[in-house]
């Protein structure tokens, strides 16, 4: 059995968990297959390595990850971070001004680098409902206190994609701003993205974009696409990131990776 590509590059939430933050035997039984065929699976996810590792743990997954929007390459089975980048806090403090400046207010978490860096939630943000842990602080002087690889922001009336438009023209050139999810608006260090941690992932497998075929949902897997030979959207993906996909699979509830990936494994053939 043969497989077009060499490296499946995975988002998780929306489009390899369900809404459960489960992963189907389909899936789990399509992803076996390829990399059975010699394909190298990486996850590619914004959650810090704090927040994947359990699920990797559970799928048995050994290989590479790339965490924190791109920020942190894990190495799942040894349990070791390979490379991590910081946000510089001075300038992400003076582009929360600037943001603050244009659309009022705001409220921050942060998530804080390393293994078992922890997610800071301060006065106001709105938390998700879910088995992922936070640390409520009162004080939000405790957020600067120790590197950092983003900085979550909400704003009381806008919405994601008007934050996420408000706060990238207000803050210019000093840091990358990415909406990553419902509620999930993020400020990154400049120039990092998905497609950065990928590549370097790949690289460390001998492998490049032209080996690639990639499977998200939101706007900020849009530079992975950018990247990757072939880029795939859930059909419950954000409008922006279909527009760029080279394909729309079925839902991320209805086993579209495994969908697509049955069909790469059983069409003989060249691919785009």
């Amino acid at each position: 059995m043969s497989f077009p590509y060499k490296l499946v590059a995975t988002d998780l939430d929306g489009t390899l968990l369900r809404g459960d933050d489960t992963v189907s035997e389909r899936t789990r039984e399509a992803l076996a297959e390829v990399t059975a065929a010699g394909a190298a699976h990486i996850v590619v996810t914004g959650r810090a390595v704090p927040w994947t590792r359990h699920i990797l743990d559970d799928l048995g997954y050994e290989g590479l990850a790339v965490c924190g929007q791109g920020a942190q390459v894990y190495h799942a089975g040894e349990h070791r971070l390979l490379t991590s980048l910081t946000l510089d806090r001075r300038l992400a403090g003076l582009a929360l001004s600037k943001v603050e400046a244009e659309v009022g207010p705001l409220s921050l978490a942060v998530s804080r680098d390393g293994l078992d860096g922890e997610v800071l939630v301060g006065p106001g943000y709105r938390v998700h409902d879910g088995p992922l842990p936070y640390v409520f602080v009162e004080d939000s002087t405790e957020m600067w206190t120790a590197p950092l690889n983003k900085v979550y922001i909400q704003h009381p009336e806008l919405d994601d994609d008007a934050l996420a438009k408000s706060a990238r023209q207000a803050v210019g050139g000093l840091v990358d701003v990415v909406m990553a999810g419902p509620g999930v608006v993020e400020i990154l260090p400049l120039g990092l993205s998905k497609a950065t941690g990928l590549s370097l992932a790949a690289r460390r497998l001998g492998l490049t974009a032209s080996d690639t075929v990639a499977f998200g949902d939101m706007p900020n897997d849009i530079p992975m696409f950018g990247w990757a030979r072939h880029g795939v959207a859930m059909a419950n993906a954000h409008e922006e990131l279909k527009a760029v996909a080279h394909q729309v699979t079925a839902s991320n509830e209805d086993d579209g990776i495994a969908v697509v990936l049955e069909d790469l494994l059983r069409t003989p053939g060249p691919r785009p």
